[in-house]
C-alpha cells in the first residue's frame, strides 16, 4: 500500500449525538477520519468548542465541505461577498482544528448554459474576474492560516463557470498562490473529463483534495468507475492525502459504507 491516503467519510451519515460518538463508528466501519461540513450563517465557527474537543478525543477532521445557500461566484455581489466572508471563517476554524483545508465549488444550483435561458448575466470574462476576486481573497486568508483553499469543478447541470480540472487549474494559475488548490470529485469527474486519470494526470500538482463517489452518485462500488485506475492515477501524482466519500447511499448506512475504505484501499 502506498503512503496511506486517509479515507475519510462525511459527518452528516454517520450517527451519534456528538462527533465522538461519530468518529467511533466511522473507525468501526474503518474509516481514518471525518470530513465536515460547513453550513452557512457562520455555523461551523459557532461549534468550535466541541470541534476543538473532538480534536483532543483524537477525532482526525482534516477537511470541511461548504454546505451553504450561495457561493463565492454569486451573481449578487453582497452574495458573493458573504460567501467569501463565510468561507474566510471556515478556513480559520479548520486552521484551528489543525486540518489541511476547506472545499468550495464556483456555485452549485445557481445556473447551467444546458437548461433555459442558457446565457447567463455575466460574461465569461466577468465570472472569470469574479473568481479571480474571491479565490484569490481566500487564498491570502488560507495562506496566512496555514491551511488551503480547495476549488471543486462541479458538472455543467449544477455550474457554468467550473466544470474540468483544467478549468479550475486556468483559474489558479491566474490567481497564482499555492495555497489554493484543486479540489476534485470523481463523480464530477465521470462526466466533465473525457479521459479521467489523464485529466488527473495533467491536473497533478495541483491537486489538493479528492472527494470519491461513484458514477450515479452513489458510494464508490455502486456503479461503474474504475476504481483500479483510480487508485493508480493517485499513486502516480503522487496524492497522499484525504479521499473523502462524498455521496449519496444506496441502501443504509450501516450496511453499505463500510464496504467501502475496504474497495479504495485494494488499489491505493
Amino acid at each position: 500500500m502506498s503512503p496511506i491516503n486517509a479515507v475519510c467519510v462525511q459527518e452528516q451519515v454517520l450517527k451519534g449525538d456528538t462527533l465522538e460518538e461519530k468518529w467511533d463508528l466511522a473507525q468501526s466501519w474503518g474509516y481514518d477520519g471525518i470530513e465536515l461540513r460547513g453550513q452557512g450563517e457562520r455555523a461551523l465557527s459557532a461549534r468550535l468548542p466541541d470541534l476543538q474537543r473532538a480534536v483532543r478525543a483524537g477525532v482526525h477532521m482534516p477537511t470541511v465541505c461548504v454546505e451553504m445557500s450561495h457561493f463565492i461566484g454569486a451573481f449578487d455581489d453582497d452574495l458573493r461577498r458573504d460567501a467569501v466572508a463565510q468561507m474566510s471563517d471556515q478556513l480559520r476554524v479548520v486552521a484551528a482544528l489543525g486540518g489541511r483545508g476547506a472545499m468550495t465549488p464556483a456555485s452549485w444550483g445557481m445556473f447551467s448554459r444546458r437548461l433555459p435561458p442558457f446565457e447567463p448575466p455575466r460574461t465569461p470574462e466577468q465570472d472569470t474576474q469574479v473568481l479571480v476576486d474571491s479565490l484569490g481573497e481566500l487564498g491570502r486568508v488560507a495562506e496566512q492560516e496555514g491551511v488551503s483553499v480547495y476549488l471543486e469543478p462541479l458538472n455543467r447541470y449544477e455550474d457554468h463557470m467550473v466544470n474540468t480540472l483544467a478549468d479550475a487549474a486556468r483559474l489558479i494559475g491566474l490567481i497564482g498562490l499555492d495555497s489554493v488548490r484543486i479540489g476534485a470529485d470523481t463523480y464530477h469527474m465521470n462526466i466533465e473529463e473525457a479521459d479521467p486519470a489523464a485529466a488527473l494526470m495533467h491536473a497533478g500538482p495541483l491537486i489538493g483534495h479528492v472527494q470519491a463517489s461513484d458514477s450515479n452518485r452513489l458510494e464508490p462500488g455502486a456503479g461503474h468507475i474504475d476504481w483500479a485506475l483510480f487508485g493508480a492515477t493517485v499513486q502516480a501524482i503522487g496524492y497522499t492525502g484525504p479521499i473523502a466519500i462524498e455521496s449519496r447511499l444506496s441502501g443504509p448506512a450501516d450496511e453499505v459504507l463500510p464496504a467501502v475504505p475496504v474497495l479504495l484501499r485494494r488499489y491505493l
